[in-house]
């Protein structure tokens, strides 16, 4: 993997660039679709790639219970058996794990961190994370190594290493332990990538929860090891200002030459503060959530499409929208869609949405070469 930076805006410390992948060029700011069982949900792969997404997030935690990461190996890797040309970024698995046991990020953000006590995460040790399948209850340990090795059979452009994922609610002793732990587990990571890199590029992940020290101290660790790139990770905090004032402190004290992801944030407000910062990509669920329960992605806020007012609103959802779907329906036909429960609504919204995210991150690019950003 390259990356060029093509301009740093002199407004702040937002900056455009460019990943070159095997798979394809990632123009950065940019927005990841997550396609957690390697699809985006109500789409198809060919229309991903026509809506111009240039990279997709896919969850091997979900992979390696349903179909099996041999699979997708046996098919050729995960570009194959999905049938995707452009980039793929996958995670460790560690996100999903420890979401098992506490709410993830996207709760915690909504103050609603709190231990859920699922009991199928069996063990935590310094080997890995035991837990039972949520698919057949089978026990399945998960290490940095065997995270690694899963990630090679699936074959993603961008990988990510092993990682705990602890609740912003914890101890500040229990913080520090599971800090120490998880950088101990992605230097592990590392070194089972360099056996065998395959044309893989690696992000670190930066830890610390919201303690400004941990965070810098994290920094420090991961810079000084061959990690290509690096996601902010772990607790972000229980509220979006928590968040950003936590970016605040750390983004400085990561090497100004390598690529930078923000895991699972990509509300519009949250890019809105943090593509600023010099943040060059970020993963959410957002769009294709919103989409449905209905909402749709406008300039002025979301439209919601199932509401009665709608039902004889004969015009796209945006006018000068040049998606598939406001090139040929009406929110009229939308609400129809949503009231009568069927899937074409799900689908075409999530079109929009994404069309929407698209021109979207075109537009923050084409601020910050203005400067304005």
């Amino acid at each position: 993997m390259l990356f060029e930076i093509l301009h740093r805006s002199k407004k702040s410390s937002a900056r455009v660039g460019k990943l070159r992948t095997p798979h394809g060029v990632i123009d950065t700011p940019n927005f990841v679709a997550v396609g957690t069982n390697g699809t985006l949900k109500a789409l198809d792969n060919a229309t991903v790639e026509e809506i111009g997404l240039q990279l997709m997030f896919c969850n091997t935690y979900h992979l390696l219970l349903q179909p099996g990461t041999d699979v997708v190996r046996e098919a050729g890797g995960l570009h194959t058996y999905i049938q995707r040309r452009l980039p793929i970024i996958t995670d460790s698995g560690g996100f999903q794990v420890f979401s098992l046991a506490y709410g993830g990020v996207a709760s915690e953000l909504k103050s609603k961190g709190t231990k859920k006590h699922d009991n199928s995460v069996l063990k935590i040790t310094e080997e890995g994370v035991l837990f039972r399948s949520y698919r057949d209850g089978a026990k399945i340990l998960l290490t940095p190594e065997s995270s690694i090795a899963a990630q090679k059979d699936l074959g993603a452009d961008i990988i990510i290493p092993f990682d705990e994922l602890p609740p912003s609610h914890i101890s500040p002793y229990a913080l520090l332990t599971s800090f120490e732990r998880t950088h101990r587990w992605e230097e592990r990571s590392l070194n089972a990538h360099l056996q065998k890199p395959q044309g893989q590029s690696i992000y670190a992940v930066v830890h610390g929860g919201i303690d400004i020290e941990l965070r810098r101290k994290s920094c420090s660790i991961l810079s000084n090891l061959a990690f290509d790139g690096f996601a902010i990770g772990g607790s972000l905090g229980k509220t979006k200002e928590e968040m950003q004032t936590m970016l605040k402190g750390t983004m400085p004290f990561l090497p100004p030459e390598a690529p930078t992801h923000l895991l699972g944030i990509g509300d519009l407000p949250s890019l809105e503060a943090c593509i600023p910062m010099g943040l060059d990509t970020f993963d959410s669920s957002y769009p294709t959530r919103a989409a449905r329960h209905g909402m749709a992605l406008t300039k002025t806020g979301p439209l919601n499409l199932t509401k009665g007012e709608n039902a004889r609103k004969f015009a796209p959802i945006e006018s000068d929208c040049t998606c598939s779907t406001c090139t040929k329906y009406s929110v009229a036909y939308l609400n129809h869609l949503f009231k009568a429960r069927e899937i074409a609504g799900l689908t075409l919204t999530t079109i929009h949405n994404l069309h929407f995210m698209v021109r979207l991150m075109e537009d923050y690019r084409a601020k910050i070469l203005r400067d304005e950003i």
